[in-house]
């Protein structure tokens, strides 16, 4: 299996995290982009691999592969708590989400 293609803008890596602080547990996110977004038990979202890990360290972050940055998008901005950032890997400037641009 080849590596996945990550996302970006002008070609750049995009990568995701969650603020679980803010998460409301409404999965919408998980409906949108189940192979980025998982809800656990705790009932709050986070991130996983493509190898389906969640990953549950505050402030983790996981690549967007390029066939989801729509889905991963629109996670972010459907989200009613504002707690899913997309950022270049380069320079962690946020381009999606409440503190993009």
């Amino acid at each position: 299996m080849g590596v996945q293609q990550e996302a970006g803008v002008g070609g750049e890596a995009l990568e995701v995290w969650i603020d679980q602080d803010l998460c409301t547990g409404d999965g919408i996110c998980a409906q949108y982009a189940p192979e980025v977004f998982e809800l656990d038990i705790d009932g709050l979202a986070y991130v996983k691999t493509a190898d389906d890990e969640l990953l549950q360290d505050k402030g983790a972050t996981a690549p967007v592969p390029l066939p989801l940055l729509t889905d991963v998008v629109d996670s972010a901005r459907e989200c009613p708590g504002d707690c899913i950032h997309v950022r270049r890997v380069s320079d962690g400037v946020e381009v999606y989400g409440p503190d993009a641009g």
